[in-house]
């Protein structure tokens, strides 16, 4: 796998020199890594993943693919038990109930005078995961009323507030919002429904991981050579990724509103020595290296969204159903070992960087334009301390 010094030892490619975000073409470099090998991103959490909010069975599935890159699967058929939403004043309440309304400035007033847009969206992202909108389950309505569309109406608020820096007349380049939440939690699956829900209401946006950013296989095993002895850095072959050949890498055609821009390790930000020591020495190399990161990615993004979790263990579990469910469906799967192998790797960094993530926010980020969600082990948001 591509682990946590891969990625953090050394500055990764940062932003084209040559791309502008008022390009009205933009290309992006694309990893190029078997499903089932790849570093968390779009494969994580949409792919091998069966997410128990959509699924009853594994009977069918769709193909989703983003910005023509790496194809997810989202499993779905119609639920078995229904749940009250042909009624607008139940699912009226149901969304007025939901964790997220007061951290996303909306009331019931707000959601009263909207719901025409939240049943519209609603019933887009139904037709997204082939559900039944009449049919809906609990776990199906809390992950699309309480989740999916909250962040969005925040997401077209940040979308607003960035048009309004621009005088009339003027180029508006598109708004780059930040994920950084840990592998499995299911941040893909997020940005893939926000793409969509843009998309689909005629605000062109595009994807990208920091998977698409990587050091090629070349400069990887170049670092594994700079710090031989560092367990952080070592793994086999079959875990190493390459950069997809450029003549590969997908056009996006402009004008872009958005930019949706997802990794585990976004916004991370440097700690003092003492601290990364006392959670592994091995991460000074790491500490050393972070804030190249912020003038590489961090700085072009102007509104975040945080994923918080309680655990960093639930990676594990979260990575281990992923596999899990791609062998059960006959494709490449790591095992159990390989899997708790794969993770460890990744702890460290969460248990030194994501406490600072969590309080004082991404490097360079602007409270006011953060949107911190806690979440569940069950990957749904929760009222957070």
């Amino acid at each position: 796998m591509a682990n946590t010094l891969n990625l953090l030892c050394q500055a990764v490619t940062p932003w084209p020199a040559t791309t502008s975000l008022h390009s009205s073409t933009i290309k992006f470099s694309l990893s190029s890594k078997p499903l089932h090998q790849s570093p968390p991103s779009l494969s994580a959490s949409a792919s091998g993943c069966r997410c128990s909010w959509m699924e009853v069975s594994a009977t069918s599935h769709i193909n989703v693919s983003t910005n023509g890159r790496r194809q997810s699967h989202v499993y779905s058929v119609a639920p078995t038990t229904p749940a009250e939403t042909s009624s607008v004043q139940n699912l009226f309440k149901f969304i007025c109930a939901g964790p997220l309304l007061d951290k996303v400035g909306l009331t019931p007033e707000k959601v009263a005078n909207s719901i025409d847009k939240w049943l519209t969206s609603g019933s887009q992202l139904c037709r997204l995961f082939q559900l039944n909108e009449l049919y809906l389950n609990e776990a199906q309505k809390v992950r699309i009323y309480h989740y999916y569309i909250p962040v969005f109406i925040w997401c077209e608020d940040q979308i607003s507030r960035h048009a309004s820096m621009f005088k009339d007349g003027e180029d508006v380049p598109p708004l780059v919002i930040g994920f950084s939440a840990p592998q499995g939690c299911g941040k893909t699956t997020l940005v893939f429904a926000l793409s969509y829900l843009f998309n689909v209401s005629g605000r062109k946006c595009a994807t990208i991981s920091i998977d698409d950013f990587y050091l090629t296989a070349e400069e990887q095993g170049r670092v594994r050579e700079a710090n031989a002895g560092n367990k952080l850095l070592e793994s086999e072959y079959k875990g190493r990724g390459d950069r997809a050949d450029p003549s590969t890498w997908p056009e996006i055609e402009g004008p872009l509103t958005a930019i949706l821009f997802e990794g585990w390790m976004l916004g991370f930000k440097p700690v003092p020595d003492e601290t990364v020591k006392a959670v592994d020495p091995q991460l000074e190399t790491v500490n050393e290296n972070l804030q190249a990161y912020y003038d590489a990615w961090d700085k072009f993004v102007k509104a975040w969204i945080v994923i918080k979790i309680k655990d960093p263990n639930c990676v594990y579990q979260w990575r281990l159903q992923a596999e899990q469910a791609m062998r059960a469906d006959g494709k490449p799967g790591m095992s159990d070992e390989e899997v708790l192998d794969f993770v460890s790797r990744y702890l460290p960094a969460y248990n030194a960087y994501l406490p600072t993530l969590y309080s004082e926010g991404p490097n360079g980020s602007d409270p006011n334009r953060t949107l911190v969600i806690e979440i569940d082990e069950g990957r749904n948001p929760i009222l957070g301390s």
